[in-house]
């Protein structure tokens, strides 16, 4: 079992493509957003939650959580972003919170669970997010299907040229090798 996750903070053209590859082979994923998306990107959010993927919560704006102490500020990066997802798109956005850039302390976690959100970490991401850097498709694929895992929770950015290029072929590959994909509600049972 695979688990696909995107931490998606604006569109560029390629998180549609991917959202059009995971719709060709019928694959569920989470997206962790932030608000901009949102703002930006109304309709293409909309379309994530309508084809079934989750739409979690990656903070209001991608601070380092770490940094903030106060129970009050750090509830607010994740209650601004909900409030937003509701008024925009009209469902309750799942209590999934992804730390920007992984970041976390022990009270971080404790804050997060008193909310009622599960964290999602991941376990394997690469080197995608840098869109001035891309790897080629060859490497990336190469370098994730040497990574693969029962289990895996991936962590990709939608935004890669890269990895937009390459979903296709990556999920019919760990397909005919006896993957399946799996949803974060399956994954936290």
């Amino acid at each position: 079992m695979i688990y696909l996750t995107f931490d998606a903070g604006y569109e560029n053209g390629n998180v549609e493509k991917v959202l059009d590859t995971l719709k060709k082979h019928n694959v569920p994923a989470a997206f962790f957003i932030l608000d901009n998306l949102i703002y930006r990107n109304c309709d293409l959010v909309k379309r994530m939650a309508n084809e079934g993927h989750i739409v979690a919560n990656h903070t209001k704006n991608h601070p380092d959580m770490t940094k903030i102490e106060d129970k009050d500020k750090f509830e607010k990066q994740l209650k601004d972003l909900a409030d937003l997802y509701k008024e925009k798109i009209g469902k309750e956005m799942p209590k999934y919170y992804r730390p920007p850039e992984g970041r976390f302390s022990e009270q971080n976690l404790r804050y997060a669970k008193e909310l009622g959100y599960k964290t999602i970490f991941w376990s394997f991401a690469y080197a995608d997010w840098d869109n001035g850097n891309q790897p080629c498709p060859g490497k990336a694929l190469k370098k994730i299907l040497a990574h693969t895992h029962n289990g895996e929770v991936l962590l990709l950015h939608p935004t890669s040229s890269t990895n937009a290029a390459i979903l296709d072929e990556l999920i019919t590959t760990l397909r005919k090798q006896g993957y399946s994909f799996g949803t974060l509600d399956e994954l936290t049972k």
